[in-house]
């Protein structure tokens, strides 16, 4: 199995099912039977695991995990990565903000790095439609933070869009404290202690309005930011 593909899912019984058709039939084509997607419906209260099953039905490489009570994304990021199989293993957002021939890009500049991370403030970076002016704001404030608490030269810690080799992806389950929004930050901490190479990659993103994330979470996730740091 070279690449593992997890969707962590909550409520996108709107969106998931021709973000499924998409991945599925681009990595066919470029991978034929040699990668797998896990979705991680989490918490949710609509039609998500069914049509995620449904989905699944006569293909022996889609896995579907329900969680029926809350974990947050990191938590559903985190079954998946225990129960991946790939030589690489990845996750990305289920509203398709990034296509699978940008993932696949990712998946194809990894080289002897023990991970990639997409980015969305990198020279070559495109990001359609332009974001409103508050969710710039925002981002910013958090990508000011933790650099400044972390000291790291990452542009974007928050793009849902990562993969990993497997030895790393697997060391984080245990690992990791952080379950909610800011899960992203505890796993490149964890790979700055590990002293392990990320590379951080230009993506095109198309910027979704339908995000679950509020301007109440963003000041929220920039408060837990800061007490992860002093923990």
């Amino acid at each position: 199995m070279k690449l593992s593909i997890i969707f962590p899912a909550y409520n996108e019984e709107k969106r998931l099912l021709p973000v499924l058709k998409e991945y599925y039939s681009f990595f066919y084509s470029k991978l034929n039977n040699d990668f797998e997607l896990i979705v991680i419906p989490n918490n949710s209260t609509d039609k998500t695991f069914e049509i995620a099953r449904d989905f699944s039905l006569g293909k022996t490489n889609i896995l579907v995990k329900n969680i029926s009570h809350y974990v947050g994304k990191g938590g559903a990021v985190m079954k998946g990565f225990e129960l991946a199989k790939g030589d690489y293993i990845g996750f990305v957002d289920a509203d398709e903000s990034t296509s699978p021939e940008e993932f696949f890009k990712l998946y194809s500049n990894i080289g002897q790095n023990h991970g990639i991370i997409g980015s969305r403030r990198v020279a070559g970076a495109i990001v359609e439609p332009k974001r409103k002016f508050s969710k710039r704001v925002g981002s910013f404030g958090f990508y000011f933070v933790s650099k400044i608490l972390f000291g790291w030269s990452y542009k974007d810690t928050q793009c849902g869009a990562k993969i990993f080799r497997n030895d790393v992806a697997k060391y984080f389950p245990e690992k990791i404290v952080e379950k909610g929004w800011i899960f992203d930050i505890d796993l490149l901490y964890l790979c700055k202690k590990n002293n392990w190479e990320i590379k951080e990659f230009p993506i095109r993103w198309v910027d979704d309005e339908g995000s679950h994330i509020s301007n109440l979470d963003g000041v929220i996730s920039v408060l837990k930011l800061i007490r992860y740091k002093f923990n």
